[in-house]
């Protein structure tokens, strides 16, 4: 069991929390049984501006969860079939987000939720053991070398998230944002 991350923690800037994403486990309890994973891959969505963002023409039913509170899931259906999670980032009403887009051994949005069986009825609950859906830090640090993943026992869990090297992270543009214009060049997409 590791620390769970609270609002506190989704309360900052996008694009450092989607580098700190990687590495902490994604978990779902549903019913008796719980799983997770390590986070492997993100995407960042930041304000209203970034025109490959769903907020970019403005607060609507769909997208009000992500000028909320930070800590919130967003999930949304794409091709009317897949559900893709998102938790929302920074302050209330700047619209900011990350897609999760991988954990080991499972690569895609679509995949990943449902290998957890996330669906809509998760959109705006808050990230939490109460909700049944939550991001925990366990305590592992990013090799910097080699960009795996091993358990340290000189750090304290709290520390660990402030261990990964920023050598071990790569970037590259988000996937399947061609109609952004110009910030479909952002470097936003975050993985091991």
């Amino acid at each position: 069991m590791g620390r769970v991350l609270t609002k506190k923690f989704f309360d900052r800037s996008t694009i450092k929390v989607s580098k700190e994403l990687l590495g902490k486990f994604l978990v779902r309890k549903d019913g008796r049984k719980t799983i997770s994973a390590t986070i492997t891959e993100v995407e960042a969505y930041v304000g209203q501006r970034d025109l490959a963002s769903h907020a970019s023409r403005g607060k609507t039913e769909r997208t009000k969860v992500m000028f909320g509170k930070p800590g919130q899931w967003y999930v949304y259906l794409i091709y009317g079939m897949y559900c893709c999670l998102n938790i929302v980032t920074e302050r209330e009403e700047y619209p900011a987000a990350i897609l999760i887009r991988g954990v080991e051994g499972i690569s895609g949005p679509g995949r990943v939720c449902k290998y957890f069986k996330i669906n809509k009825k998760l959109n705006e609950k808050q990230a939490n053991k109460k909700t049944g859906l939550w991001i925990e830090d366990r305590g592992i640090k990013i090799n910097p070398v080699r960009g795996k993943t091993s358990k340290t026992s000189a750090a304290p869990p709290a520390r660990a998230s402030n261990e990964v090297n920023p050598r071990s992270i790569k970037r590259g543009k988000r996937v399947g944002v061609d109609y952004a214009g110009a910030w479909k060049h952002k470097l936003w997409r975050f993985y091991l």
